[in-house]
């Protein structure tokens, strides 16, 4: 396998972006910065309609920050600074994934832990192999989760079981994580890639405009006062009912075949 420690594979409709670093996929400012670029790099590319986040191997997704490359080291500032800035390095890529304007699915084989499980609720969907273990184990060492875990988990789990977690530390099987909602499904092991390829797929076939702006609504609609979400998804509604898309799947349904969506 190539030695970049983030590999883009494209197959329209589909483009997987794989983590490639040696220790665990650990996530350090080379592989943020990586990441950031490789998402960069697919947003206007228009034959693209699904992105599969994953992590190369079968142990790890990704095992977190990596604890072994201080960011003094990295950055060459004081470790207060250092730490705020790869904090929002994380942070720019995590939003980035939030708005991005295609589906991300989070391909979690292995470990997804702190800063790992970080990067994957950032995605839109989560599918894990059987066996795979999720977690926020920062507590332990005595630090907190600090690039998203005690903002989006609670929105994904609930704030009751993010607490549980976070606070203990202790890391989730993929069925307890499938049942908690952490994760959408849970595969078998040795179907994995197949299993993530085909949902995939069938995302692929959807009409680009209208995914988009359901993302955005979802993500972004719920934030802030009812009226704005209302107001908000109001906006974006009316976006996907004029788009050439919305025509096509209408007259498709009315002459009862399969619509073909050209993302406009």
């Amino acid at each position: 396998m190539s030695e970049d420690i983030v590999i883009v594979k494209k197959e329209p409709p589909l483009a997987w972006v794989i983590m490639n670093r040696p220790k665990a996929n650990a996530l350090n400012v080379a592989l943020i910065n990586a990441l950031d670029k490789a998402f960069d790099d697919l947003w206007f590319q228009q034959d693209i309609h699904v992105v599969i986040l994953m992590g190369a191997g079968d142990r790890f997704f990704s095992a977190g920050a990596d604890l072994k490359e201080p960011p003094t080291l990295t950055l060459g500032v004081p470790m207060a600074v250092a730490q705020m800035d790869t904090a929002l390095l994380m942070s720019k890529l995590t939003t980035k994934i939030e708005r991005f304007p295609k589906i991300v699915i989070a391909a979690i084989r292995g470990f997804a832990l702190g800063g790992g499980c970080e990067l994957a609720s950032a995605c839109d969907f989560r599918i894990a192999a059987e066996g795979s273990q999720l977690g926020q184990p920062e507590v332990d060492r005595g630090i907190i989760p600090g690039w998203g875990g005690t903002v989006r988990l609670p929105r994904l789990i609930g704030l009751a079981k993010a607490k549980e977690l976070i606070l203990s530390g202790e890391p989730i099987d993929a069925q307890e994580a499938y049942r908690i909602g952490l994760v959408n499904k849970v595969v078998p092991f040795d179907k994995f890639e197949e299993e993530v390829k085909q949902l995939a797929l069938k995302l692929a076939k959807g009409p680009p405009v209208a995914q988009r702006a359901a993302k955005y609504a979802l993500n972004f609609g719920s934030q802030g006062p009812l009226d704005a979400g209302l107001i908000f998804e109001g906006a974006l509604a009316t976006i996907a009912t004029v788009s050439e898309d919305a025509r096509e799947g209408v007259m498709a349904f009315l002459e009862k075949r399969e619509p073909k969506f050209k993302g406009a």
